[in-house]
């Protein structure tokens, strides 16, 4: 790593800090908490508070990214919190999103479980929702429908979508229209997710769900900047098009103009990526406190036999570009890809060693007979032997988490 000065860049005289692609690497593992935690202060067991240990977690990356798919043992929450916490209850992570849990479910670059404390920086995300991105002006299209839900809601108390059809789709409501306008509707802020029961949403009206003082928007340039700066948090190093992708936020003016004024206030620094001799070096952002930890991570020696399975959604690897240009790893889900067709399996989870992807193994749980099934496993090519005995290591701290035998 080194520093050097660049005229115009991105706005003025400013200092251009380098680092290469082992040190982008293990930064974002740092951050994520998947290399020593002590490095970044995050647990890695769920001790005695382990609600606690899993929401400092979250509060790290501002996300946890939901998935319906539990073909493993555990939904992709569950997954994430259990490679980095040794000894969590499989039972938590689905019993996180509690009223008066400190987490709220939003739009993120997916649905996902955030701090209630960024709800305020999505505020622009709910004026723009009020009509839907996918099924436009719904709400205003519906709106005797609209308003029956909210009444019932209001006088009755919280519902899922199912207790709203009617028995073999009778009545007004029929089964797609009264998805579309309760997930319409919390998407433009005037529900909220209770909680969820068996991963099923249970809808109320956002003021019984989210306290007042996280109801008000924040201005909009202000908000950006909040989320830079969080994204920055959970990432280490990251070029705008991640920053603009963490959060589904495609103004790049916008984000542009936060980069320069978290700049001018000295909260980031411009830091470039070389990839190649021969390539051209990547553009990014960092935290000046991450290009210290960076220097730091060059002495550290991750122990390669020492390996955990992530999910395909985990905040390191939802980014694909990301995971291919960090860790030299081809990251497909086949979950849509007819059987004949798949290289590696259904719902593969990556196998993480000290700080490469080694490998990626095809998991089904069968909770009857209490075991947890190997479909496949695969090493990538080239990887030291160790990767094998670290894939045994990840397959059996997994099957403890999840409580199955191999």
């Amino acid at each position: 790593m080194h520093t050097t000065f660049r005229a115009g860049y991105p706005h003025r005289m400013s200092p251009i800090a380098t680092l290469d692609i082992g040190g982008v690497r293990r930064l974002a593992l740092a951050r994520a908490g998947l290399l020593n935690p002590s490095w970044t202060s995050l647990p890695a067991k769920a001790g005695r508070a382990p609600r606690d240990a899993a929401l400092q977690h979250i509060r790290r990356t501002g996300y946890l990214q939901l998935d319906s798919v539990s073909v493993t043992g555990a939904r992709s929450h569950g997954i994430v919190l259990a490679s980095r916490l040794v000894g969590l209850d499989r039972a938590l992570p689905e019993a996180l999103l509690t009223p008066g849990g400190g987490l709220v479910e939003y739009w993120g670059h997916e649905a996902s479980w955030m701090p209630q404390a960024l709800y305020p920086a999505l505020g622009w995300r709910r004026q723009r929702y009020r009509t839907h991105p996918w099924w436009g002006d719904l709400i205003d299209q519906n709106r005797d429908k609209v308003d029956a839900l909210l009444k019932r809601i209001s006088d009755h108390g919280p519902v899922r979508v199912a207790d709203l059809d009617g028995r073999g789709g009778q009545g007004w409501w029929r089964p797609k229209l009264s998805k579309k306008i309760a997930e319409a509707l919390w998407s433009s802020g005037d529900l909220a997710i209770r909680e969820r029961k068996n991963f099923i949403r249970l809808y109320d009206l956002a003021e019984r769900v989210i306290p007042d003082r996280y109801r008000r928007d924040m201005p909009y340039p202000e908000a950006v900047r909040v989320l830079m700066r969080k994204a920055l948090d959970g990432h280490g190093w990251a070029s705008i098009r991640t920053l603009a992708s963490t959060w589904r936020l495609r103004d790049r003016p916008a984000i542009k103009r936060a980069l320069a004024e978290l700049t001018d206030a000295g909260e980031v620094v411009p830091c470039t990526l070389h990839t190649h001799p021969t390539q051209k070096p990547r553009p990014g952002w960092i935290r000046p406190a991450d290009l210290e930890l960076a220097a730091r991570l060059r002495r550290a020696r991750p122990r390669a036999e020492k390996g955990v399975l992530l999910s395909p959604f985990d905040p390191v690897l939802w980014d694909r570009d990301r995971v291919q240009r960090l860790f030299g790893f081809a990251l497909k889900l086949e979950i849509y890809t007819p059987a004949p067709k798949r290289r590696w399996g259904y719902y593969c989870l990556p196998v993480l060693a000290g700080d490469q992807l080694v490998g990626r193994v095809d998991l089904k749980a069968h909770r009857k007979q209490g075991r947890l099934e190997v479909k496949a496993r695969h090493l990538e090519d080239g990887v030291p032997a160790s990767a094998s005995v670290a894939t045994d290591v990840a397959l059996t701290r997994f099957a403890e988490a999840v409580s199955l035998a191999l």
